[in-house]
């Protein structure tokens, strides 16, 4: 049976919600899988578009994202190997789950600037 959106929310919901919250709040996931959604698929298209991140930063959380199944890395043999990440389509379909509290966070949060 699904519930419709005013039913109230189980303790099992709520603990996946805590699982999915716990995933999403680490640091620089949000603008990794952003990136990984305009496009990035190298390390270095990854640290151009998410600014201020290191590079074992960011090994690490696509590590992470990895062992999440949110993100697909792809060894390509050539010569110099390269290394290829894509969002998985659990990542996708995440990142449209988002989108209702993005529009949310507009409307009823200031700005960095504004705090």
């Amino acid at each position: 049976m699904t519930e419709s959106p005013d039913s109230p929310v189980d303790e099992e919901s709520c603990h996946r919600i805590l699982r999915a919250l716990d995933i999403i709040g680490v640091r620089w996931t949000g603008p990794i899988l952003l990136a990984g959604a305009r496009g990035a698929r190298r390390f270095k298209e990854y640290r151009a578009l998410v600014p201020g991140i290191s590079d074992p930063q960011l090994t690490l959380r696509l590590k992470q994202l990895q062992s999440r199944g949110l993100m697909e890395r792809t060894v390509v043999p050539s010569t110099p190997v390269q290394i290829t990440y894509a969002l998985t389509p659990d990542a996708e379909e995440l990142i449209s789950a988002l989108q209702p509290l993005s529009h949310w966070s507009e409307r009823n949060l200031p700005t960095r600037s504004e705090t």
